[in-house]
């Protein structure tokens, strides 16, 4: 999942993860969970995620595409389908500590450009989303924004 702002920047956030922690990732998970007897849509996921890791509310999510990954670090492993969810923000976001060591706002041009020249900065669904950002019609507003 994806926080855009109207500067063309996206939110990356400096994971603490179980299995790839310290790494960079896009602004959070969109994991559906079932609650109260229903299964959350990912809109509903990446507003539970970003109110729980950022203190952000009010944002308007919507799918752009998905992808499947698998990635491996020691005995351990994720095998995951990824929905690649997308929100505009423009107000103040604070990182819970608990799940974030910071964060930062970065043009996407040049998250695209480090994830290119670093990518095991980076953990492995964050490199795959942005490439689906990229290709998506946000991505290229993104990129037109940063030139404005």
């Amino acid at each position: 999942m994806a926080l855009y702002n109207d500067h063309g920047e996206v939110l990356l956030q400096h994971r603490k993860h179980v299995l790839f922690s310290n790494m960079w990732d896009l602004t959070g998970a969109s994991h559906p969970l079932r609650l109260r007897g229903r299964n959350e849509t990912y809109a509903e996921a990446a507003a539970r995620c970003v109110r729980k890791e950022f203190g952000a509310t009010g944002i308007s999510f919507r799918k752009i595409g998905a992808f499947n990954y698998f990635a491996s670090q020691g005995k351990k492993c994720e095998n995951e389908h990824c929905a690649v969810i997308v929100g505009k923000y423009n107000g103040n976001v604070k990182a819970n500590p608990k799940v974030a060591y910071g964060f930062r706002w970065v043009p996407f041009s040049k998250t695209v450009s480090e994830i290119r020249r670093r990518p095991n900065s980076f953990v492995m669904w964050a490199r795959l989303g942005a490439k689906v950002l990229r290709n998506n019609k946000v991505g290229k507003h993104l990129l037109a924004a940063e030139s404005n």
